[in-house]
């Protein structure tokens, strides 16, 4: 006669869901965490105001810093506002679409509001209209 296992103590064996389920969460986080944390910043090292609701934003067209002195860096080369005001007008008409060319502007937080608006002067002439000034968030 068989004895069933239940009464010698053996059990089946169970693959318990949950810490699995729990393990792909965390790898999922971990790597959404560390995809966000890979953003490309294409200008130069400049000391940017703090804001609370302040929003990193990957799709850039064209990145402009400006230093605490005036000066004006395309990306990472130092321009005039005349040759900004020219490379702008060449931007703008190589754009299909005017409306979702955008320009992300990193001003030092030291910089004086003449010199921001001068800036700013600049790329409203040059017709675009999508400008996003960045910030730091609250640490």
């Amino acid at each position: 006669m068989k004895v069933p296992s239940s009464y010698l103590g053996i059990t089946k064996p169970r693959i318990e869901m949950l810490p699995l389920i729990d393990i792909v969460f965390l790898l999922l986080v971990f790597f959404i965490y560390a995809m966000l944390s890979m953003a490309v910043h294409r200008s130069l090292p400049i000391s940017l105001p703090v804001s609370g609701a302040a929003k990193i934003d990957a799709a850039v067209s064209l990145t402009v810093s400006v230093r605490q002195n005036g000066d004006i860096f395309l990306d990472n080369t130092k321009i005039s506002q005349e040759e900004f005001q020219a490379v702008l007008d060449d931007r703008v008409k190589k754009a299909a679409d005017e409306k979702l060319f955008q320009v992300d502007l990193f001003a030092d937080r030291g910089l004086s509001y003449q010199e921001l608006y001068k800036v700013l002067d600049i790329i409203r002439y040059a017709g675009i209209a999508n400008v996003s000034l960045q910030a730091d968030t609250n640490r």
